[in-house]
């Protein structure tokens, strides 16, 4: 007797007609025809099943506060980070706790199962840090919630940020973060990612720093980044979150960084709707896209996933916690436009960016832990072209959240009463 049998499954990696059996908050079995009974089962119907969606470039302590205390007019990054600066004096705990919280709810209902979440320490009182730590025990049941410490002001340009950032690892935080380009100097750049990468290696922790989130061809501290990873052993354990500025870099220098990143082990996390949002804006005509070279750094051998970043706070005005729409722009931006482009894709927002967070009993084979993602949609392709509707969140093998089919109702002459958008396709869409 299981707990719960999903049956009819197709799976990401092409497979269907499958069934997935669950013991105990634990996948039992996935085959084709599993005969066993179970106290509830989910015929899907030969729709797409897939492990959690993954974000692993979150800014969940300023989520949801769009036009406090006013918008961003310019749109720019810097306008964002000085209406951050305003915001963060005025904001309390509380309101933290509450944003974050609706969002989670949020996140949870589209299938989001972990996430990534840079929280600032260039404050003082450390509101963010304690707002977060509250919600990552609160949602720990239905979300992975994973906090790094981010100097959001520079850690050598702010006077107290070193000794906050040390504060917030001590009260829990998980990553050590930073943002070198940010710095006053090239150089206190390159000092600030030593200082950083030093800590987390005394201390055993992974490593996400905000990496040349500019269109300035001459911001190269991903560079110190692998440099510092290989220095200090840190292997596998770093990200390097944006790097925009490697859109603007001569080809002959990004052949010699790609390479030094692949030997260090450094993963890349490009933040798609971001990016092609923020940067750029210094640019008329022709106007730069914005989002690193996603390709290329995939075709080297290092691990990419995309990151949604922002939702409706001073730096993007819009989202709703749907990482496929991520994945679509990821890929509009980057022109992965081949079938096995777009599946990689889909990649990108899953099994990639559970990798590079570190997730442990990931995915849909025995032993993994029963969480699942029910999607309308044929294959992963269909899923990022339809931005496919979820049927049901499955978390430690029990539903969550779920909902009907979803049917467009006409009223036109004869004409079919209801269009269902994930029949669209024809049969060898996968």
């Amino acid at each position: 007797m299981f707990d719960l049998i999903v049956k009819n499954a197709s799976l990401p990696d092409g497979r269907k007609g499958q069934d997935i059996a669950v013991k105990e908050g634990v996948i039992a079995a996935v085959e084709a025809g599993i005969t066993a009974e179970a106290q509830e089962v989910i015929d899907v119907g030969g729709n797409l099943v897939s492990p959690p969606f993954v974000d692993p470039h979150f800014h969940m302590d300023a989520t949801l506060s769009l036009g406090t205390p006013r918008m961003n007019v310019s749109g720019t990054l810097l306008e964002g980070i000085a209406l951050w600066g305003e915001l963060k004096p005025i904001q309390s705990v509380e309101d933290i706790i509450a944003r974050a919280m609706r969002y989670c709810d949020l996140a949870a209902s589209m299938g989001l199962g972990a996430i990534r979440t840079h929280v600032d320490t260039c404050d003082d009182e450390l509101k963010g840090v304690r707002a977060l730590l509250e919600v990552r025990e609160q949602v720990k049941d239905y979300i992975e919630l994973q906090l790094v410490a981010f100097p959001q002001d520079g850690v050598l340009r702010d006077p107290t940020a070193m000794a906050n950032t040390i504060r917030a690892l001590d009260m829990g935080v998980d990553v050590v973060g930073g943002i070198p380009h940010f710095e006053r100097t090239m150089a206190d750049g390159a000092e600030s990612v030593r200082q950083l990468c030093e800590i987390a290696a005394e201390r055993g922790l992974m490593v996400d720093m905000h990496c040349d989130e500019s269109d300035d061809p001459h911001s190269r501290q991903i560079e110190t980044l692998a440099y510092e990873t290989q220095r200090l052993g840190l292997q596998g354990r770093v990200a390097g979150s944006h790097l925009t500025s490697m859109h603007s870099m001569d080809n002959y220098y990004v052949s010699k960084l790609i390479p030094l990143m692949v030997e260090a082990g450094v993963h890349a996390i490009p933040n798609p709707l971001i990016n092609i949002m923020l940067q750029g804006r210094h640019d008329t005509y022709p106007k730069r896209r914005g989002q690193t070279r996603v390709r290329e750094l995939r075709d080297a051998g290092i691990t990419v996933g995309f990151g949604s970043d922002c939702v409706m706070d001073p730096w993007y005005s819009l989202g709703k916690a749907d990482m496929l729409d991520v994945a679509f722009m990821g890929l509009h931006v980057g022109q992965l436009s081949s079938r096995e482009d777009m599946a990689w894709c889909f990649e990108a927002v899953t099994t990639n960016s559970a990798k590079i967070m570190g997730l442990e009993g990931y995915g849909l084979a025995p032993g993994c832990r029963a969480n699942m993602v029910l999607l309308q949609a044929q294959d992963p392709i269909e899923a990022i072209r339809l931005r496919a509707h979820r049927l049901a969140v499955i978390r430690s093998g029990k539903v969550i959240a779920q909902n009907a089919p979803q049917m467009t109702a006409l009223s036109l002459p004869g004409r079919p009463s209801h269009v269902d958008p994930a029949a669209y396709a024809p049969s060898s869409e996968g």
